[in-house]
């Protein structure tokens, strides 16, 4: 193994050692420990780009901890998903942490930043591990973390969304671990390699418990996206945190789709037979109610942060039409929106912290409100980033849904597909616009008190504009992304390339 295959684990070692040394320097040094968290998030940022650069020769790799072999050892799986996702999650984190830095978000609580640090760790994990049981463990370690960002920054309101939080994830957690008992109980495997290959060789006395297995996965994952009717959790608590955490919440949904887009076609693909995409019925009339409720929500939302988390629910469920296609062209216009709708929808956040830290007692409710400071400066980010999130051009939300109706205008479902695209984009629209114009350009009633935040710096304005700059960024590169889409894609419906990686030896 060459060192450049070695550094397939840097992004789950540099948080990891990352958050407990943050630990232990802030009660005594803050600004070491500042320092450090930073520093950590742009290390893995750079070790992602790295990895995404090692990607590009359409290898796949397999590090195999402890030099235990799969499926016997824990096995780390890097090809062109897995290194897209680490450069996401980590551009996304430099963005978010800086911001919480700039605007003393960090100062609202002690373990922030280990907390932040273990949340990367977790999200880093389950885009790298090629094992069922350890997907289930870095999913733990993610929502973990989780709930104690969430409750940064403390607050009743904040508390009691939080126990909603945790309670409906330790069910699916639950739900989790007894379909992996189920499987393990049936292929004795959990490497998700080894289990394609176990499934696909699987007779007919097997399929019942393996449907019941899938189905109880593909519930999990749904689960973690927010997918109607799993979905209702998702608003209630985004609008309860900090909108710096919410920011970062952004990928959350994103890794329950993730975990769809890796598990089905390799384990439930064409070589599954009578299994094959069986977890997945469902999951197209479940993405056109969620992206319509999602969108609905946009329009009648009364808050910057509410019509964010609805937002994020009405993305993910465009994303999850093009996904529910099963097809290699449909996924490519997937992940090129996956990318857009996670960088669309922490702008969102960040422009409502922003907008709430501005107008003092007048929050972010879509209310008038006298003039306050940098008004015009947010106005024109808040713009921006509903362009973004609606799929207005000229932003790449707008490339991203054009190159999903071109991708699915051969499928049957294709005209209620282009019906909730085209209509939900028209009501998301309608909705931002009028909370954009009541808040930034309608006049305050007569005697209408007074803005009561001084004014600021313009510090709080850097996070959000390198996003709509990274959002920009994806527009300019279409062409480049598109193709690293379908590339990517290419390798997902290719499962025998992902089998050979990690099995080779043994198949051999």
């Amino acid at each position: 193994m060459t060192l450049a295959d070695q550094l397939i684990i840097a992004p789950v070692v540099i948080p990891a050692v990352v958050a407990p040394l943050t630990l232990l320097a802030m009660p005594r040094r803050r600004g070491l420990a500042v320092g450090l968290s930073l520093a950590g998030c742009v290390a893995m940022l750079a070790a992602a780009v790295a990895l995404f650069g090692l990607v590009q020769d359409n290898a796949i790799r397999s590090y195999a901890l402890g030099g235990w072999p799969a499926p016997f050892g824990i096995v780390l799986v890097l090809d062109r998903l897995s290194a897209a996702m680490l450069v996401l999650s980590s551009a996304l984190a430099v963005v978010v942490l800086l911001h919480a830095t700039l605007t003393a978000a960090d100062r609202k609580g002690w373990h922030f930043h280990p907390l932040f640090h273990f949340q990367l760790l977790g999200l880093n994990g389950a885009f790298l591990t090629g094992d069922l049981f350890n997907l289930f463990v870095f999913f733990e370690v993610l929502l973990i973390a989780s709930y104690g960002l969430m409750l940064h920054g403390h607050g009743a309101a904040r508390l009691k969304a939080a126990v909603g939080y945790v309670v409906v994830n330790i069910v699916g957690s639950a739900l989790f671990l007894i379909a992996l008992g189920v499987l393990y109980g049936v292929t004795g495997t959990l490497n998700m390699a080894d289990l394609a290959r176990r499934i696909a060789l699987s007779g007919a006395a097997d399929e019942g418990m393996l449907r019941i297995a899938g189905v109880l996965l593909m519930t999990v994952f749904a689960l973690k996206a927010a997918i109607v009717p799993l979905h209702l959790w998702l608003p209630r608590t985004y609008v309860a945190t900090m909108p710096v955490v919410a920011a970062l919440f952004a990928i959350l949904t994103k890794v329950g789709v993730y975990a769809m887009i890796r598990i089905v076609p390799l384990l439930f693909g064409e070589d599954a037979g009578a299994l094959a995409w069986m977890p997945s019925p469902w999951l197209f009339p479940a993405a056109v109610m969620t992206a319509v409720i999602g969108f609905a929500g946009v329009f009648v939302a009364q808050a910057m942060r509410e019509q964010a988390a609805f937002a994020l629910v009405g993305s993910t469920g465009t994303l999850v039409l093009a996904v529910s296609c099963w097809s290699q062209a449909t996924m490519a216009a997937a992940l090129f929106y996956l990318v857009h709708a996670t960088l669309a929808g922490a702008a969102l956040f960040l422009v409502a912290d922003v907008t709430m830290r501005r107008r003092g007692r007048y929050d972010d409710a879509a209310v008038p409100s006298p003039r306050f400071s940098g008004q015009q400066a947010t106005g024109l980010l808040f713009l921006a980033s509903s362009i973004a999130a609606v799929g207005l051009p000229p932003l790449s939300g707008f490339i991203g849904k054009l190159f999903i109706l071109q991708t699915t205008a051969p499928t049957s479902n294709w005209i209620i597909l282009w019906a909730v695209v085209l209509g939900t984009t028209l009501i998301g629209g309608i909705g931002f616009a009028r909370t954009g114009s009541i808040l930034f350009w309608k006049a305050s009633p007569i005697g209408a008190d007074p803005v009561d935040s001084p004014n600021r710096s313009n510090a709080d304005l850097i996070a959000p504009m390198i996003l709509i700059g990274l959002l920009a960024a994806l527009t300019i590169g279409a062409g480049w992304a598109t193709a690293q889409a379908q590339a990517t894609a290419a390798q997902i419906f290719a499962p025998q390339r992902y089998i050979d990686a990690v099995l080779g030896s043994l198949l051999r």
